[in-house]
């Protein structure tokens, strides 16, 4: 009798796969709450140590670093992009899925083309100059301003809402008198509240992780989170304890982003499961 289920396979996988990906967050907790030694001894610890309350401390009293400034820049500036990609993706999805209009295909296919052209690689030298002339370099409009939309999130919308609300739907809603801003936010936008999850969750997730262009435009007393952490390096050494204990902080704004949005996600598969 073979024992070894189809299942039984797929969970131990699972099961494999959640280990693989939950290890190096532990790793990271592991280093946080140690001195710098343990993080190259050998053999590595295996379990926390009792620093961690110590570290977190010596990340946020850090004056090189301002790393409560950095978490605040990076959770305005992720917030702000964030809420604008959603509406005006969801807007412009709306637009290029259900309505009619002269030059629409024409419209949507420049849209399509913006996402070929890298902007962190080829655009980084006019942006930057943009960002001199307006005389915003060094503050969080150089960083929020070129991110407000993307290509991507309307690409995204236009697809998902061509698929969450039928036409009939829409046409229905323009029979009984409803405006068109009406219908985007009375039909559409609760159809299409699983994509608007999934885009909110990636673009802040972008937004939070990005360190180039901070890098080019802000300034050490005024940086986002990553590079605050990169700023808890020593001057000839790197410690490791710190690095690990910042990121750790780093990474509870978006533990709760992804709960809230996650339960976003799931609520309307749910609710679009019961319907069908």
């Amino acid at each position: 009798m073979n024992t070894w289920s189809p299942t039984l396979i797929t969970r131990v996988m699972l099961a494999v796969a959640v280990v693989l990906s939950a290890f190096p967050l532990y790793w990271m907790l592991v280093i946080a709450s140690r001195g710098n030694a343990d993080a190259v001894a050998m053999p590595p610890p295996l379990l926390p140590g009792g620093n961690l309350g110590e570290n977190i401390v010596a990340v946020l009293n850090n004056e090189d670093a301002h790393f409560l400034l950095g978490l605040t820049n990076s959770f305005v500036v992720s917030s702000i992009v964030t809420v604008s990609v959603v509406v005006i993706s969801t807007l412009a999805g709306f637009s290029f899925a259900a309505l009619r209009f002269r030059g629409r295909n024409v419209l949507l296919v420049a849209v399509l083309l913006t996402m070929a052209v890298p902007l962190q690689q080829m655009g980084v030298v006019p942006l930057y100059r943009l960002m001199v002339a307006l005389g915003w370099t060094g503050t969080l409009k150089a960083v929020i301003l070129p991110f407000l939309l993307n290509g991507f999130g309307v690409f995204l919308m236009t697809q998902y809402t061509r698929q969450a609300v039928p036409s009939e739907l829409v046409e229905a809603a323009r029979v009984d008198g409803a405006a068109t801003l009406r219908i985007w936010w009375n039909v559409v936008l609760p159809a299409v509240r699983p994509g608007m999850a999934v885009l909110g969750i990636n673009t802040f997730m972008l937004m939070w992780n990005d360190f180039m262009w901070p890098l080019i435009v802000l300034t050490p007393d005024n940086p986002t989170v990553q590079l605050a952490i990169t700023s808890l390096n020593a001057r000839f050494s790197t410690n490791y304890t710190l690095i690990f204990a910042g990121t750790a902080l780093s990474i509870i704004p978006l533990i709760a982003v992804f709960i809230a949005f996650g339960r976003q996600i799931v609520g309307g598969l749910m609710e679009g499961a019961v319907k069908a």
